[in-house]
């Protein structure tokens, strides 16, 4: 569903500045950013790397990048 919203002239250079850096288009920059500060909101002790590190692993789950560990005996 889209909807039409409004946002200041100094977020909308934020999000540009983020969705460059991290070769995002600025819809799915906004997403990331809103996916991470709901997760913050829902869950205040955890850290914004830990949430972060959280979400790469489970990225790289859904595309088969992952291998067992094997703990030393």
């Amino acid at each position: 569903m889209s909807v039409v919203i409004k946002l200041s002239d100094k977020i909308v250079k934020d999000i540009k500045i983020g969705a460059q850096i991290f070769h995002r288009s600025i819809p799915k920059q906004i997403e990331y950013w809103v996916k991470i500060g709901k997760i913050a909101e829902e869950n205040p002790d955890l850290s914004y790397n830990f949430i972060k590190d959280t979400l790469m692993a489970l990225e790289e789950v859904k595309h088969g990048e992952m291998e067992n560990y094997v703990f030393d005996s």
